[in-house]
């Protein structure tokens, strides 16, 4: 098996290696005009979406760097972090905080709904500003690409918010896949949990007056106008197409992100909805399978991505991993250090409580929102699925190698083969890839001028691309042919029309 090794994505920054002034480039006159800093001064970040995981990547980005203006539509899911940074100016309009903050700004986090993503993003980049945007970067392909070409036409530092990306094991997981262990991999099976956010909807979601904490207007942004909803605020908006890309955009970008690597994918050439369970107009289905055709790449062979959406164990349609009976398919997270190696990034404080009390968790206990506390749950409010041996379920993606089997977990953290008995003895290749500090810091030192971030938007889009394919999909039947050149389905007008959104008037982007 050959691999070419000058793919663009293949190196996650590294081209930059040793050859960073000894100051850094932001010591360098032309790079500091372009909005550089040095390493050693703080960059002055803004936030845009203060709660959820917008205040989790907020806080990330305050453990190093000074946080001067937060921006949130949604006086409840900011109110901690408003109080937490509570001497730094707050806007509801993004806009208006560039206008006024924009001078003492150099970056921005954005974690807002997906359909909001590429609006601020966009306006932060005009501005000069670095922009850190949430997965899975967008809601549509055409947005996505616009952000590819204006981090390039205004020279900024990007970064997508798909972590696992950063971390020891997703690279180890591309190393023993380029190592030969399991062979020439031809069929790779993902899935994620069911969700909690609406699926299945058999009619529009029901109105109510916009209460006092949310500005309605400033939610909806370039979205057409509608009704409120509490079915959409303050975290279950991504189950409706016209806001969100459903389980696929919320763990999918995730899940799917060891296998993009690992096996360098870069456009498929169709994508095709196999089966789903509760179709509706309005949200994704309650549960699916996808499956995505890519031709060669390289020395590496065609490869079919089954895509099992909301996966249950005792659905009729369950990947079963074939010649393994008597185990659970995915391995466990970090599970590297058992073999010396698995150091994982520095993660912030709240987010590995939240894992911790998950990882503890009573599985009879009712399931809590992913928005957190408090937060309305949709579909089945019982005990969370549990795995069965030999069955995929969870969040993680299983290699089908003319050698053997390997799995990965949640967003890459964990990787082994199949069956466990392989994985006992088996000694992890060579480090080949280059390690990361953190998947904010990586962007942090991308913001001063260092190397190119992981996610950085010449790496993230065509992978956010494909994934992107999908949620299009979900609602046009058939098996849809891509031209990534042209952008554009062979064989499907219908699908083509949702590849850039319909944008309210006084919302329209452009370069």
């Amino acid at each position: 098996m050959t691999i070419d090794m000058n793919r663009r994505y293949f190196f996650f920054g590294s081209v930059l290696a040793g050859a960073v002034p000894a100051a850094g480039f932001g010591s360098v006159p032309s790079l500091r005009a372009l909005g550089y800093k040095p390493f050693y001064d703080k960059l002055n970040v803004a936030a845009v979406g203060c709660g959820g995981q917008g205040g989790v990547i907020l806080n990330n980005a305050a453990q190093t760097e000074n946080i001067v203006a937060l921006c949130d539509v949604d006086d409840n899911r900011a109110a901690a972090n408003f109080q937490k940074f509570s001497k730094q100016p707050k806007y509801k309009d993004f806009r208006v905080m560039l206008d006024k903050e924009g001078k003492n700004i150099d970056a921005i986090t954005v974690g807002i709904p997906d359909h909001m993503h590429a609006t601020v993003a966009l306006n932060a980049m005009q501005r000069g500003k670095h922009v850190y945007v949430e997965k899975p970067l967008t809601r549509t392909v055409w947005e996505a690409r616009l952000l590819r070409d204006a981090a390039v036409k205004y020279k900024v530092a990007t970064q997508m918010g798909n972590q696992g990306y950063s971390h020891e094991a997703i690279r180890a997981t591309a190393e023993m896949i380029w190592s030969g262990v399991i062979g020439d991999v031809t069929e790779v099976h993902a899935s994620s949990t069911p969700g909690t956010h609406p699926t299945g909807y058999r009619q529009p979601a029901a109105e109510a007056s916009v209460p006092a904490n949310v500005n309605w207007d400033l939610w909806l942004g370039s979205a057409n106008m509608r009704a409120f909803s509490p079915d959409y605020v303050p975290y279950n908006w991504r189950g409706f197409f016209d806001f969100g890309t459903g389980q696929l955009g919320n763990w999918g970008i995730h899940a799917l992100g060891p296998v993009h690597l690992a096996l360098q994918l870069g456009a498929p050439s169709s994508v095709e909805l196999l089966s789903q369970e509760n179709q509706s107009k309005w949200t994704f289905p309650s549960r699916a399978v996808l499956k995505f055709d890519f031709p060669q790449r390289g020395g590496l062979p065609p490869v079919s991505i089954f895509w099992h959406d909301s996966a249950v164990a005792d659905a009729p349609d369950a990947y079963k991993v074939p010649g393994v009976t008597d185990e659970l398919v995915l391995p466990r997270s970090g599970n590297l250090s058992d073999k010396g190696r698995g150091a994982a990034p520095r993660m912030d404080p709240a987010e590995a409580a939240a894992r911790r009390a998950f990882a503890n968790r009573d599985p009879n206990a009712p399931r809590i929102g992913a928005g957190g506390p408090g937060v309305k749950v949709f579909g089945d409010q019982g005990p969370r699925p549990q795995p069965k041996p030999g069955v995929l379920t969870g969040n993680g993606a299983v290699f089908v190698g003319s050698k053997g089997l390997l799995s990965t977990v949640e967003r890459g953290e964990g990787v082994k083969l199949l069956p466990e008995n392989r994985w006992k003895d088996y000694t992890l290749p060579p480090p080949l890839l280059t390690r990361s500090p953190g998947h904010m810091t990586d962007w942090v030192r991308a913001c001063k001028g260092g190397d190119m971030s992981c996610s950085d938007f010449s790496i993230s889009v065509p992978y956010a691309e494909w994934v992107l394919l999908g949620v299009i999909a979900f609602r046009v039947p058939g098996k849809l042919m891509w031209d990534s050149k042209a952008m554009r389905f062979t064989n499907s007008e219908a699908a083509n029309k949702l590849l850039r959104p319909e944008f309210r008037k006084g919302w329209e982007l452009k370069l």
